[in-house]
């Protein structure tokens, strides 16, 4: 009978530990609900007094009391205005990051409700009206009920929670540096050193109450090309005159939109190549001698994203030789691409469907926009998610996109945002802690 006694003791001990990991989910579940109203009213806050990236010194501030007035160590002025909350459990085991971002865009809103945003800023030298476009407002309420939750729970956490609220995410303005490629390099994933990393992102394109995720590559990497062109000046009527950089332009334009529709094998991987400014001349009857422009390069795969480049540059140096023009083309990287871990994301899916319901989880399309949490799965296993923010029933053609002034999200998809995040935490520990 002894050798039968271990097996009977692990069982043991795996039956307790489920059941205070069910007892875990319990308090999350009453806990959440009770901080729907609280998390709505913070997250009108933040949407009424939006601040750009860089720039959220009062949003800081307002995150930094709370997660002070929960017991957690806080920092403040990370990668200049970003906040961590270190939450240490009353157990050993590892190190949970939880991010949410938390500027602002330079968007005039226009949807009619009581708490839109009249707010007014600077970017890039330039006043603009600034609006939560795209649910930054949202995350931080939810990042923020989170900690709530898991701050009440602290001594049955086997492990440690860091709240990582982030700058910047939509790139900080020219001549800075931010978000959360800084964090990064000040450490952010350090001291105590992250075990793990899970992130949301509101989507109003999904409908309340469903979370949608995919493994491996779920967004794009996101490259910036400036390309200078340089011809000769001349009077507009006597265009043989000189070497006209507009006119070669054009082509490299129509040369550009060429490069994904003929060298990339789309049903592998989705790709985009755009223009999205052009600044030459000063006069409707000058041809300039200089041209800029300037655009986006998106991928989902690094030897995608290496073929992209390689070929902007060939398509854009043949052109201009072609018409005498000399070009200089620049590319920088903005973000990675967002990677979430397989294996991770295996292993976590079940939490979320045990949260939203399992006919409520599905796997999303890879999207060809970006986001910088790509920074911090480059350095540690990550999962990124989507929660639906589309109120139920609306048409989801009828929803306004994000990044627009009529960007809308529903606020009954808060709490289980909160649950979800939570409950990500608890099973993590308990799968990874020490017994």
């Amino acid at each position: 009978m002894k050798k039968y006694f271990p097996l009977l003791g692990l069982l043991a001990v795996s039956s307790i530990s489920s059941g205070q990991t069910g007892s875990l989910k319990a308090k999350i579940d009453k806990k959440a609900t009770a901080l729907e109203s609280q998390v709505i009213s913070w997250r009108r806050d933040f949407h009424q007094n939006p601040e750009l990236g860089n720039r959220e010194f009062k949003t800081a501030e307002k995150i930094a009391t709370h997660l002070r007035s929960l017991g957690l160590e806080v920092q403040t002025g990370v990668a200049k205005t970003g906040v961590v909350g270190i939450l240490k459990g009353g157990k050993p085991g590892p190190v949970v990051a939880l991010r949410a971002d938390i500027d602002a865009l330079p968007v005039k809103e226009r949807v009619a409700i009581p708490f839109a945003s009249k707010a007014e800023g600077e970017y890039n030298g330039k006043a603009v009206s600034v609006m939560h476009a795209c649910g930054h407002d949202t995350h931080i309420a939810i990042l923020m009920g989170t900690a709530e939750i898991l701050a009440s729970m602290k001594n049955d956490l086997k492990g440690t929670v860091k709240f990582i609220f982030q700058p910047a995410e939509e790139g900080p303005p020219e001549g800075e540096e931010g978000g959360a490629k800084l964090m990064v390099q000040e450490g952010v994933l350090q001291n105590p050193k992250v075990d793990v990393i899970f992130g949301l992102h509101i989507n109003a394109q999904t409908e309340v109450g469903q979370i949608k995720y995919r493994s491996k590559g779920t967004m794009a990497a996101s490259d910036w090309f400036t390309i200078k062109l340089k011809g000769k000046q001349t009077h507009g009527a006597y265009p043989w005159l000189g070497v006209d950089p507009i006119a070669t332009a054009a082509q490299m334009i129509m040369g550009i939109q060429t490069i994904v529709s003929r060298n990339v094998n789309l049903s592998e991987s989705a790709a985009v190549i755009s223009v999205g400014q052009i600044n030459a001349g000063v006069r409707s009857n000058v041809i300039p001698e200089e041209l800029i422009m300037t655009g986006t390069i998106r991928s989902l795969d690094k030897e995608v994203q290496k073929l992209l480049h390689n070929r902007l540059n060939q398509v854009v140096k043949g052109i201009a030789e072609s018409a005498g023009v000399t070009a200089d083309v620049k590319i920088t990287n903005q973000t990675l691409i967002t990677y979430n871990d397989p294996e991770l994301t295996e292993k976590m899916v079940p939490t979320l469907e045990a949260t939203a319901g399992k006919n409520k989880v599905s796997i999303t399309p890879a999207v060809t926009g970006a986001e910088d949490f790509s920074y911090f799965q480059e350095k540690v296993r990550g999962l990124y998610f989507f929660l639906g923010g589309a109120p139920k029933g609306k048409p989801i053609a009828e929803t306004a996109p994000h990044h627009t002034p009529d960007f809308y999200i529903d606020e009954s998809g808060f709490v289980l945002g909160m649950k979800a995040l939570s409950n990500l935490t608890i099973d993590y520990m308990e799968m990874n802690s020490k017994k």
